[in-house]
């Protein structure tokens, strides 16, 4: 192991993985996108089969604005529901469909055994300078909820924003409409993602005092692109901590490494958060499984042994 990484992972290879979390490893969900190319579809399954056998809690599909990706988010779920053991959780969002054209897609994955939804407002499609609601559709995330209640009792998950929805006009503004999808019917929230615990802590510690009882779900992203992300924080409101573009300086032609760093620090951070009482992580996996396995291991969050599957 060469210095950079073993600087980094040293502090969480020498600790005990199961201990730090109580003597039970956290529970855990992925998040996939689907697959535009053949090479993209094989990449995706790879990953799926890689982390099965860690049984997340769900594993979610995105779903593309204007039916950009929304058929092959169809199709990625109904396989995963028929050829896995894992549960799907199909986003479905109100942008550039009618609550008719909505409805028939729920009831579709209800048909198909696929009983969780990720229940979003969702980004303008390309051309349109911010979100507007679709004539006959649903506005927003919350009356989505609502109609899908209406429709079959799904389990519904929501988006939340630690550092506020950069189009809400205040953080409280932005809190009352997680209020408003709680109120609707969602048991969970997912949050977007973030890096520093405090913001986090402080979201959590705002939603308790609005009522919001349900759980919030911190969204881990590992960065291995650092230019990316980067890029991606200026547009959806996430910031970068200075000591995080310290830690990737000089590594961009060492993926390796970069890789290492990742998931150290990925794990890291879920360590912080469950010193303050998180006991769940979704992943958003870029459709890669080594590294979200890398942590997982670290997190203590393990496929059975062969000896454990017999008792």
């Amino acid at each position: 192991m060469d210095a950079p990484a073993a600087r980094f992972l040293r502090p969480l290879l020498a600790a005990d993985p199961v201990g730090d979390f109580d003597g039970r490893p956290p529970r855990v969900s992925f998040e996939f996108f689907p697959p535009k190319t053949p090479e993209m579809e094989e990449r995706l399954w790879q990953a799926v089969r890689r982390l099965e056998p860690l049984s997340p809690r769900f594993v979610s599909v995105t779903y593309g604005a204007g039916g950009s990706t929304r058929e092959r988010t169809h199709a990625t779920l109904r396989r995963i529901r028929a050829e896995t053991a894992l549960e799907p959780a199909a986003h479905l969002t109100c942008v550039a469909a009618s609550r008719s054209e909505i409805e028939a897609v729920a009831e579709s994955y209800w048909q198909a055994g696929i009983r969780h939804i990720v229940a979003l407002r969702g980004d303008p499609p390309e051309g349109w300078a911010r979100y507007r609601p679709t004539p006959g559709g649903y506005a927003y995330a919350a009356d989505l909820v609502a109609g899908l209640k209406r429709l079959a009792p799904f389990e519904i998950s929501v988006a939340a924003y630690p550092e506020t929805h950069p189009e809400a006009l205040s953080a409280e503004e932005d809190l009352d409409n997680l209020r408003r999808k709680i109120d609707a019917g969602a048991r969970r929230a997912i949050t977007q993602y973030f890096f520093e615990t405090d913001l986090y802590l402080r979201f959590r510690d705002r939603a308790a005092a609005k009522g919001i009882a349900v759980p919030i779900v911190p969204g881990i992203l590992p960065v291995t692109n650092f230019a990316e992300v980067r890029k991606f924080s200026a547009l959806c409101g996430a910031s970068i901590p200075h000591w995080m573009a310290q830690h990737f300086e000089g590594l961009d032609r060492d993926p390796e490494t970069r890789r290492l760093v990742a998931a150290s620090i990925a794990a890291e951070q879920c360590r912080r958060l469950h010193a303050h009482g998180v006991h769940e992580f979704h992943f958003y996996t870029l459709n890669r499984a080594d590294l979200i396995l890398a942590i997982c291991h670290l997190l203590g969050v393990r496929a059975p042994r062969a000896a454990d599957a017999r008792v």
